[in-house]
Order: C-alpha cells, then sequence, then structure tokens
C-alpha cells in the first residue's frame, strides 16, 4: 500500500470512530433525560400522594 491509502484509511478509521463515539453520547444523553422525566413523574406521583393523604387527615379529624 502506499501512503496516500494509508492516509486515507486512517481517516476513514478516524471518522467512522467520531461517527460511533457521537452515537453513544447521544444514547447516554438520552437514556440521562429519560431518567431525569422518570424522577421528575415519580417526584409529582409522591407530592399527589402525600397531598391526598393530608386532605384525608384533615378531613378525617375535621379541619377542613
Amino acid at each position: 500500500m502506499d501512503q496516500s491509502n494509508l492516509s486515507q484509511q486512517a481517516g476513514q478509521a478516524k471518522g467512522q470512530a467520531q461517527q460511533k463515539g457521537n452515537q453513544m453520547s447521544d444514547k447516554a444523553s438520552n437514556a440521562a433525560q429519560a431518567c431525569k422525566d422518570s424522577a421528575q413523574e415519580a417526584g409529582q406521583q409522591a407530592k399527589s400522594k402525600a397531598q391526598g393523604a393530608a386532605d384525608a387527615a384533615k378531613n378525617a379529624t375535621g379541619m377542613n
């Protein structure tokens, strides 16, 4: 192989590695966002349940 072929192959390998790295970064970012969304939803559900329990306690004690 001559030098130009080796340079071309090296350039292609570099480009493929960068593309793969970007894909992995995108997947990690998407997973992090999904985790954040899930945590926020769980927090909202917990907040809603706590409010419901507080309202039930007020009703049961006649404080409402």
